[in-house]
């Protein structure tokens, strides 16, 4: 075994020189990393094999001076085996940190999202459940259940809220429309017309911002950011290419903001014609007078009851 060691340790440090000038004049080929370069080379050949092949000769030295054909074999060939094995190992273990970081996103977006639906619980907001619409759904809760879903799929609950808030104004609208006006009647459903307008265009602005959220999802902005901040590891390609990436991923926020704008309007429009609606009275008035000439009547009353009281004394 020690004459193996020995045998090893020879070859291993034979293939050192032949390595480092491999890697010299191309890194990828001598170095198992993504984006190696020429001082990881160095590192490797100049210090790591070459510390390791004088640490296993002096270990081997119990021995005696007595190196085996195996292992100066085994020596010669060791790096060229490890190369793709250290590539898969590292391949592996990225994929699994990658599998994690997904289930890691996966988990947070529940959060969110069930924060925000507990947010909008507390604040009077009715939550959408996609795949359980409301009994009593039309065409458009279940297009704004639809418009949810698709953005639930590219993982913006932040932007799956503004569903939930349409369909909650949405349905406070019908109700005072419902209050103030007979269903047949013409200004009820004129009404009715411009309000699902209204929120049909809010609709398609959810389904363009899960369209457009959906061609940037595979893009991780933090990798993205991190790759950039090593900028002295990165070749010309991988910097251009890294910063396209931002570039496009900024351009669709920006995108994804106009259109919740939009939908913020079309909310403001809904509230302004609630609050119209509420002020119209379309019932006739209860009392057969007005409500000041009630109260002066009223005071006089008082006052002549007050009279008769002392007269009666």
């Amino acid at each position: 075994m020690l004459g193996f060691l020995q045998g090893f340790s020879y070859g291993l440090f034979m293939t050192c020189l032949p390595w480092l000038l491999v890697g010299l004049a191309n890194p990828r080929l001598a170095v198992p990393l993504a984006s190696p370069n020429r001082w990881q080379v160095i590192a490797r050949y100049c210090l790591l094999f070459p510390f390791v092949s004088v640490l296993l000769w002096l270990t081997s030295l119990w021995g005696g001076f007595s190196p085996s054909l195996l292992g100066w074999l085994t020596g010669l060939g060791a790096i060229a085996v490890s190369l793709p094995l250290e590539r898969r190992l590292r391949g592996w273990w990225a994929r699994r940190g990658e599998r994690r970081r997904q289930a890691q996103l996966a988990r947070e977006a529940e959060r969110q999202r069930a924060e925000q639906e507990r947010n909008a619980y507390e604040s009077g907001v009715a939550v959408l459940d996609p795949a359980r619409p409301p009994a009593d759904a039309d065409d458009l809760v279940r297009a704004l259940c639809t418009a949810k879903q698709r953005l639930l799929d590219v993982h913006r609950p932040d932007l799956a809220i503004q569903a939930d808030r349409l369909f909650s104004r949405y349905r406070h609208v019908m109700s005072v429309l419902g209050g103030r006006f007979e269903p047949g009647e013409l200004a009820f459903e004129r009404s009715r017309g411009l309000v699902s307008e209204v929120c049909l265009g809010a609709v398609d602005n959810l389904t363009s911002m899960a369209s457009q959220a959906s061609g940037v999802v595979g893009v991780d902005e933090a990798f993205v950011r991190r790759r950039l901040a090593k900028e002295a590891q990165l070749s010309v390609e991988e910097r251009v290419a890294l910063k396209r990436r931002l570039e496009l991923l900024e351009s669709t926020e920006r995108r994804l903001k106009q259109l919740a704008a939009r939908n913020e309007s079309a909310l403001t429009v809904l509230d302004d014609t609630a609050v119209a609606m509420a002020r119209i009275e379309t019932q006739r008035p209860q009392a057969s007078r007005g409500t000041d000439q009630a109260l002066e009547e009223l005071r006089r009353f008082v006052d002549r009851a007050e009279r008769y009281g002392r007269n009666a004394e």
